[in-house]
């Protein structure tokens, strides 16, 4: 039934053109039967006239104003011919709802006016000989409702779909509009990972200089030094390289930051000082690590301590009075875990997708960006029974 349905709706015309064919069939039948019935012949005129107002009803999708003037002049025809009302002109009806829904407005304000006299004239021109004036007086009436509601079903039909028509062009805008807010929000938070991972190189790099600087020193005087030291800058030298290949891959601006020194970006260590400044902010949190910690990646240290920190302060702001969070930090053979679960009552998940930890970035759309500079995977959502959960993996070799 619903390919039956769909058919139809792609064949309106189709559809009209059946219609037109069946009432065509219908008039024929119910004038022969009522010549019969009078013992008279219908006049000639009723053939064509017929024929052109199953003619409007056939078009009346593809050119609705023509066909209501047509419909006009064949009820004016009808008047000056002596062709009484047939079963063909219930084709008046149908134009007069069909100009309501999808016509111009004078055709509308024409087809309401019309469909409204169509009635008196046509009992004023063939009155009922067995009711007297009050009795054709109700017939009047009782025939032109069924106009009136065409018209009013018809305009109603009109309003529904501009209206619907205003909410799918809302719809669009708003759907544009919040691409265009994301991608903005990607790129500002790539610029600012980019930023932060330039100090990364920067930090590694002068680390490398000053052993590379201790290791000229006592390369003489200490040999074992020296080759600790060299050692040093092989494995800085190495992280350094797969930090900078990270933020060519990520740096889209010519932006620097200005000002002041290069300094350390925070690492997973510094995941329990921010734990504790929640709890002291009022917040519960429930912090734990396992398996055996490990030196990590500073791209990867950084990317913990950012997500931790945006879940966190989504929990703050979204979780309610009496929410409670927990931290879990899993030490992996070949990756960093991190769940971060709070049991309030939660948000929308677009307040978590624009939120940002410190004014900054934006939320989970961060959290995304910064999970695949270093190749992991993350999970956000709500939480079975309350709350929200966030889940990633970062993998301890960069990926290529």
């Amino acid at each position: 039934m619903q390919r039956l349905y769909d058919f139809l709706r792609r064949h309106p015309t189709g559809v009209d053109v059946f219609w037109a064919v069946f009432l065509f069939g219908v008039s024929l039948a119910s004038e022969i039967a009522r010549g019969e019935s009078r013992g008279t012949e219908s006049p000639l005129a009723i053939v064509p006239i017929v024929l052109l107002l199953c003619l409007v009803v056939a078009l009346r999708r593809r050119m609705p104003e023509r066909m209501l003037l047509l419909a006009v002049g064949l009820g004016a025809a009808q008047l000056v011919l002596d062709v009484e009302t047939t079963s063909a002109d219930f084709a008046l009806l149908v134009i007069v709802y069909t100009v309501a829904a999808t016509g111009t407005r004078w055709a509308s304000r024409l087809a309401l006016t019309i469909g409204l006299c169509a009635a008196p004239v046509a009992q004023l021109r063939w009155p009922n000989e067995h009711s007297g004036p009050l009795g054709n007086v109700a017939i009047m009436i009782f025939q032109a409702v069924p106009f009136a509601l065409a018209w009013v079903l018809g305009d109603s039909i009109r309003t529904r779909r501009a209206y619907f028509a205003q909410l799918e062009e809302r719809n669009a805008r708003l759907e544009k509009e919040r691409e265009a807010q994301a991608k903005v929000a990607v790129a500002a938070e790539r610029a600012r990972i980019a930023r932060e991972l330039h100090d990364v190189v920067a930090h590694n790099v002068s680390v490398m200089v000053v052993q590379a600087d201790g290791a000229a020193y006592v390369l003489d005087a200490a040999p074992d030094q020296a080759k600790k030291a060299l050692e040093t800058i092989s494995s800085t030298g190495r992280q350094a390289l797969a930090e900078m290949r990270r933020l060519l891959g990520v740096l889209r601006t010519g932006e620097h930051q200005e000002g002041g020194e290069y300094v350390p970006q925070p690492d997973v260590e510094q995941i329990e000082d921010l734990v504790e400044q929640c709890r002291g902010s009022g917040l519960p949190v429930d912090f734990k690590i396992e398996g055996t910690p490990r030196p990590l990646p500073s791209g990867v240290e950084l990317t913990a301590y950012r997500i931790v920190q945006e879940a966190l302060t989504n929990t703050r702001k979204h979780g309610g009075p009496n929410a409670g969070a927990s931290v879990r930090l899993v030490y992996f053979d070949d990756g960093l875990g991190l769940l971060v679960e709070d049991d309030g009552k939660g948000a929308p998940h677009e307040l978590y997708e624009e939120g940002g930890a410190d004014g900054e970035g934006h939320g989970l759309i961060g959290m995304r960006e910064r999970v695949g500079m270093v190749g992991g995977t993350l999970d956000a959502g709500p939480r079975p029974g309350g709350g929200f959960r966030i889940s990633a993996l970062l993998p301890l070799k960069p990926a290529h």
